[in-house]
């Protein structure tokens, strides 16, 4: 498909590679000194949630209310129920990384423009399963991923309805289960940060993590194409709901954005895309698949510049900037 998007408004370095035009910045929150008016437009005027937090509450809800095998179904473990929820999880994480590459690297609705690398996703590459980037994503993603994911939320269901785990009613306690629901993406980011510092440990890295670090040029399904270890590390992220009162939409929320988020993180082109009207894609992450030793967390939590492992990708910008107007 032609590109019919507007013109890039940042820069192409020699070797091709886009950049955009202003360095990432951490959001407002938890910045010195305090910037009290900034962090509240960032929680309530859109940039906290907006869109693909949102997304995935929705999607749990949906899910809980209409798709998820009733409690009493998991009181013992069945492939019937078990398989149901594979399915599910699969389904979407097909629907959303599967849509994403569909829309920018099948159809290319917006060509190259804004996309960091200057090259598709690899094909007849020693590197990859089936020498092809593509396949390999999928497999480790659909086979391993998805499997990793499932079993964190068979444990789960089957703990809830033997009453193993702390469980809390929207009805009777509203407020907090809106403050907890609302507080999962902090807790997502601080638990990212310290399991991808720890997986890149040299011992991990080499035999676990360089799996996921082959994608050097990220695309959708790339998110969650990981070695079953690190899946199996990844999604611990779950383990929380055993011990802190939750209730299972809190639970579908976080493993939903777990299993299908990252195909957003890694898309490989800058948002805002569809003519600014989708935030899309993490310049951020991208940097660290392009230089590995750098910015292992994300851009709420302020960790990467607290330990000086944030790279901001300024210099890029600039050097783009200077061969522009040579």
């Amino acid at each position: 498909m032609a590109d019919t998007a507007q013109p890039e408004s940042g820069f192409r370095t020699a070797k091709g590679e886009w950049r955009p035009p202003h360095a990432p910045k951490f959001v407002p929150l938890f910045c010195w000194p305090l910037q009290p008016m900034a962090a509240l437009k960032w929680l309530f005027g859109g940039g906290y949630l907006w869109p693909w937090d949102l997304f995935f509450m929705a999607t749990a809800t949906i899910t809980w209310l209409w798709l998820q095998p009733p409690l009493a179904r998991c009181v013992e473990f069945n492939w019937g129920w078990i398989l149901q929820i594979y399915v599910i999880n699969l389904s979407l994480l097909w629907v959303v990384a599967g849509g994403l590459h569909l829309v920018f690297y099948t159809f290319k609705v917006q060509g190259m423009q804004n996309k960091y690398y200057p090259h598709w996703t690899q094909v007849n590459d020693r590197n990859f399963l089936f020498h092809n980037q593509l396949y390999d994503n999928i497999f480790w993603s659909s086979v391993s991923g998805c499997s990793f994911w499932t079993a964190y939320e068979v444990v789960y269901f089957w703990a809830a309805a033997n009453h193993h785990v702390p469980y809390v009613s929207w009805t009777e306690h509203p407020v907090y289960c809106t403050a907890w629901l609302l507080l999962i993406p902090i807790w997502r980011e601080f638990h990212f940060y310290w399991i991808h510092r720890a997986i890149h440990w040299k011992p991990l890295y080499k035999y676990v993590h360089y799996l996921h670090h082959k994608n050097v040029q990220p695309a959708p399904w790339s998110g969650l194409s990981m070695h079953p270890v690190e899946h199996l590390l990844y999604f611990s992220r779950l383990l929380i709901h055993f011990v802190v009162p939750s209730h299972p939409i809190h639970f579908l929320f976080q493993s939903q954005d777990a299993g299908a988020g990252p195909a957003n993180s890694h898309l490989g082109f800058e948002g805002p895309v569809f003519d600014g009207k989708l935030p899309a894609g993490s310049y951020f992450h991208y940097l660290h698949h392009r230089y590995f030793e750098c910015n292992y967390g994300d851009l709420a939590l302020p960790f990467d510049r607290i330990f000086g492992t944030f790279r901001d990708g300024l210099s890029d910008v600039v050097g783009a900037a200077q061969e522009r107007q040579s």
